[in-house]
């Protein structure tokens, strides 16, 4: 059984489980793992009595699940839980079959606490009622009373992470440090690009926007006036200058200089706006170019032509 604390340590298989319990002290932070997990296309659900969880996990097997990466479940007490209902419905999942593994594991119980300072200060400012206060408690009663009714939870637990000293942002950071481990996504950053033409408007969702009106314009070509930067022709005219390649490379330079600074800050996604006159060959060209690169460097890329079919 393995019990460490923040930080947790590198991400190896044992220890970034597939199938994952997540549950702890009321603002430690579940909702928020589970959201990122969410995002790291894991199948998530939260306020489960234990004796479901059984139940939920052999959904993991069945057809149409094969896309999600994994499945981590968000466990409720408030309504009869106990520790011992946990153990034993996570015991009951000892020899099921698995997809990956023909034979399955008990799912790992993540647990999640933090000072009672910390928690305290987090209800303070989200001005939430914590969960037991229903029973009549006041909050730093419940919040004795919680920690009390978890101790058994807590020794169970595979894994035991306290975020006392993480923010929102950093808690992203570590979870997606720690599960976003597949080979074909080295970034748990998804990168969408957008190419649109300014004289239909910037795209309101863009965080970047860059101007490529100084690369050379196919539209003044009559061949090329038709087609769209995805066509080789219209890419091979743009790029054909020492200038106009240049700048490209000088482009994805400093992505790949930047992009790692909005990763490591536990962003879901980053949203990139290039643009030329109508929308329809440098814009096009240049993001087609750009999806190639950032690909090729393992990050997860969106591409959206937004006006390539305009005029």
């Amino acid at each position: 059984m393995h019990s460490p604390t923040s930080p947790l340590p590198s991400p190896d298989k044992e220890l970034a489980p597939s199938l994952l319990v997540v549950c702890g002290l009321s603002g430690a932070g579940k909702s928020t793992v589970l959201q990122v997990l969410e995002d790291l296309d894991f199948f998530t659900a939260d306020g489960l009595p234990p004796t479901l969880i059984p139940e939920c996990y052999s959904m993991f097997n069945r057809p149409g699940m094969e896309h999600f990466r994994g499945m981590a479940l968000g466990v409720d007490f408030r309504h009869g839980g106990t520790a011992q209902a946990l153990d034993t419905a996570l015991n009951n999942m000892e020899g099921r079959p698995t997809r990956e593994n023909g034979g399955t594991s008990r799912p790992a119980l993540l647990f999640l606490e933090a000072s009672p300072e910390v928690i305290l200060r987090r209800y303070a400012t989200t001005r939430r009622p914590h969960p037991l206060e229903s029973e009549g408690m006041g909050l730093e009663e419940a919040m004795r009373e919680e920690r009390r009714r978890l101790v058994g939870v807590r020794k169970t637990a595979d894994i035991i992470l306290d975020t006392s000293r993480f923010t929102l942002h950093d808690l992203r950071r570590e979870i997606q440090r720690r599960w976003n481990t597949t080979e074909a996504a080295k970034h748990a950053m998804r990168v969408n690009l957008i190419s649109f033409g300014f004289k239909y408007g910037v795209p309101s969702e863009a965080d970047m926007v860059f101007d490529l009106r100084c690369l050379p314009n196919p539209h003044f070509v009559e061949e090329l006036r038709p087609l769209t930067g995805q066509n080789d022709a219209v890419a091979d005219y743009v790029f054909a200058s020492d200038s106009a390649r240049a700048f490209r490379e000088h482009f994805l330079d400093f992505l790949r200089f930047t992009l790692p600074y909005y990763d490591t800050e536990g962003r879901y996604r980053l949203t990139i706006g290039l643009g030329c006159t109508g929308g329809r060959h440098r814009s096009v060209a240049m993001t087609e170019a750009v999806a190639k690169a950032l690909r090729q460097n393992g990050y997860i890329v969106g591409v959206e032509h937004r006006h390539s079919s305009l005029g």
